[in-house]
């Protein structure tokens, strides 16, 4: 009888991480929560990257705050501060997460969860709908997860007609949690 006694352990063990993390919608982006800085390259040129993401509302939704400063430079000579707030949220019809990112620059941009095709720490969001730019273009937001305290952000672009294109990499380092 003790010969089973440690897979039946592990088996429950298993079991219970696979329940958790399916009644914890939460689970994929959980880790995000704190203060973070790091670097961003891409199109609008080389910049730092301070960002927060907090439960809010009852916990029912996680938001986010990034300032992004690119100093004047050979690919943006008037440099530029980027802000965007986002928010988070389960929705339980479609049984995935929905983020949603409002621009400074007056876009608004809803994205829904989808299977990661990349890295198995990646999480990944691709447009549904926009506000403010036409209905034929297309986003993609990435997320891998290099450790609880690191995490790259990949931000893609796919103009009408057009593949996705890279538009900006982010390296994020935890500040604080």
């Amino acid at each position: 009888m003790h010969r089973f006694a440690w897979p039946v352990a592990l088996l429950m063990m298993w079991g219970s991480a696979i329940a958790q993390a399916q009644t914890d919608p939460w689970a994929a982006i959980r880790r995000l929560v704190g203060e973070w800085s790091g670097t961003s390259s891409g199109k609008p040129g080389d910049g730092t990257v301070l960002r927060r993401y907090a439960f809010v509302l009852n916990d029912r939704y996680l938001h986010e705050t990034n300032t992004s400063e690119y100093p004047p430079q050979k690919r943006n000579k008037k440099g530029e501060r980027h802000e965007h707030w986002g928010l988070f949220s389960y929705d339980q019809q479609h049984k995935a997460l929905v983020l949603r990112h409002f621009h400074v620059e007056g876009f608004v941009n809803t994205y829904r969860q989808v299977a990661a095709a990349g890295p198995p720490d990646a999480v990944v969001f691709e447009s549904v709908a926009f506000e403010n730019l036409g209905a034929e273009w297309k986003a993609r937001e990435t997320y891998e997860f290099v450790s609880d305290d690191e995490f790259v952000e990949t931000f893609d672009l796919a103009p009408p007609g057009k593949p996705y294109q890279p538009y900006s990499r982010a390296l994020l380092k935890r500040v604080r949690r």
